[in-house]
Parts: structure tokens; C-alpha cells; sequence
């Protein structure tokens, strides 16, 4: 598939997003909405992929979040645009993204603010620069974060921390970000890229089936009772252990070798 405002390369069961408008520090149009997408539904769909990793192009920023120019040369009725959020799943880049049932990964250089953080928020871990500029400034432009901001950010950073960022408007370091649990690695600007795929690597050395169920676990655990937890847990569990590779697993490490899994 070709894609007007993103570039897309596979290796090693890897697919390497890149946001790629550095000239608006990769600011999300509409057309780059459609490519996020499109992407991650081709990201779900490629047996090939198992691990995903977002960047931006350039070193300025990740992504600076919503194109406001073309924000203020479109316009929607309030019902128009609150419908246009509410609509399926996979109709906006943050939602397509948080649908993946891989593992995926933000790796954030210079500004990830706004619908830029949104999207790093979607995915499932975020690597940063130590300097990165994370935030959500929404309230200095008379808007509030629409893309998720209100809701994955608190369920990341707890509700008090949340509310100082998006109320203020201000930004954290990468640094900072770390401290918050808002990223999970800081590194130098030079080495975010290696650190993601660092990490990406670590994660493919897992049992495919059990990386996929782990994930389905937390993911929605944490929306769920600790009790209805368990019994997802307790069924997840259960299924898991009919896989070919939940034999080899044991069995590998019984020979003192490497594990090869099937995916089965």
C-alpha cells in the first residue's frame, strides 16, 4: 500500500512507522490520519508483523499534533464533529492504533504534543529523548485534548498529575516523562530509535501466541473488576496452554536451548 503522508518498512517482523511531514514537524492532516489508518490496519492483518514502532521524520518532533492550519480552514457543527469522534473504532488514528492487537511502541524525538502525544498514548510503551517536549497545550488554544488526552493520560500519570499537565498546558521533559511513568525509557535524542528497537527485539523473543494474550490481558484488565480480571486471566490461561509452542516453551528449556516457536 502506498501512503502520501507516512513511510512503512518491515524487517525482522518490525514494521517502522514514520510520521513524514518534517516541514510541519509532522503535524497530523487529514490525509496523514487516513495513512495512520489505513497502516495499522495493515499492521493487523500482516502475519509478517509482530512488533510495531512510530516515529517522526527529522529531529524537531515526533509529531506537533492536530495541522491547526487546516483546522481553521475546515469547518463542523459541533454535532457534526462530536459524531465524527464517536464514530467506529478504527475511524481515527489514535483509536486504529489502540485497536492493533501487537505490541506497538512510540519512539519520541524533539515535540510529541497535542494529537502527537495522543497518538504516543494510544500505543502500548513509549521510548523518548531525554529532552523531548511532551504535553497537551489544547487549553491554550481554547480546545481541550480530543483524541483520548483526557482519558489515557490519567490512567498513565494518575489523575493529579493529568490534571496539572492538561490544565496548564505546559510541557514535561522526556526525562520527566520517565519519573511520571509516562514513558518507559529515556535515552539521548541519538539513540531513541536503537532503544525502541531494543525493545521490540526483547518482546519477539516471546512466544508469539503469548505475547498476543498478555497484552489482551492487561490491556483489558485493567478496564475490568479484579475479579472479572481473573477469569479473563483464567481463560486466556487456559487457551494458551493448547498451543503447540506452550509445549515447546517448557520443553526448550528442559533441552537447555532456544525455544523455536511455531506461533501455533
Amino acid at each position: 500500500m502506498d501512503f502520501q503522508t507516512i513511510l512503512l518498512e518491515v524487517r525482522n517482523q518490525i514494521a517502522f512507522v514514520t510520521f513524514n511531514r518534517p516541514d510541519s514537524m509532522n503535524a497530523v492532516n487529514r490525509q496523514m490520519a487516513r495513512d495512520l489508518v489505513d497502516v495499522c490496519r495493515q499492521i493487523e492483518e500482516d502475519a509478517g508483523i509482530r512488533v510495531a514502532i512510530f516515529t517522526g521524520a527529522g529531529e524537531k518532533a515526533f509529531s506537533a499534533g492536530m495541522d491547526l492550519k487546516e483546522r481553521s480552514e475546515t469547518s463542523f457543527s459541533p454535532i457534526e464533529r462530536r459524531q465524527q469522534k464517536l464514530s467506529a473504532t478504527i475511524q481515527t488514528q489514535t483509536r486504529a492504533v489502540a485497536a492493533v492487537t501487537k505490541p506497538t511502541i512510540a519512539a519520541i524525538r524533539g515535540y510529541c504534543v497535542g494529537g502527537g502525544l495522543e497518538f504516543a498514548l494510544a500505543c502500548d510503551m513509549r521510548v523518548a529523548a531525554e529532552d523531548a517536549k511532551l504535553g497537551l497545550a489544547e487549553v491554550k488554544r481554547g480546545l481541550i485534548p480530543g483524541s483520548g488526552g483526557t482519558q489515557r493520560l490519567p490512567r498513565t500519570v494518575g489523575v493529579a498529575k493529568a490534571l496539572e499537565i492538561c490544565l496548564t498546558g505546559d510541557n514535561v521533559t522526556g526525562a520527566e516523562a520517565q519519573r511520571l511513568g509516562l514513558v518507559n525509557i529515556a535515552v539521548l535524542a541519538s539513540d531513541v530509535m536503537k532503544a525502541a528497537e531494543d525493545l521490540a527485539v526483547r518482546i519477539l523473543k516471546g512466544a508469539p501466541m503469548s505475547v498476543l494474550f498478555i497484552k489482551e490481558a492487561i490491556k483489558k484488565g485493567v478496564e475490568l473488576s479484579l475479579d472479572e480480571g481473573f477469569r479473563l486471566e483464567s481463560d486466556l490461561s487456559a487457551m494458551i496452554a493448547t498451543t503447540e509452542d506452550s509445549k515447546e516453551g517448557p520443553r526448550a528449556f528442559a533441552e537447555k536451548r532456544a525455544p523455536v516457536w511455531k506461533g501455533k
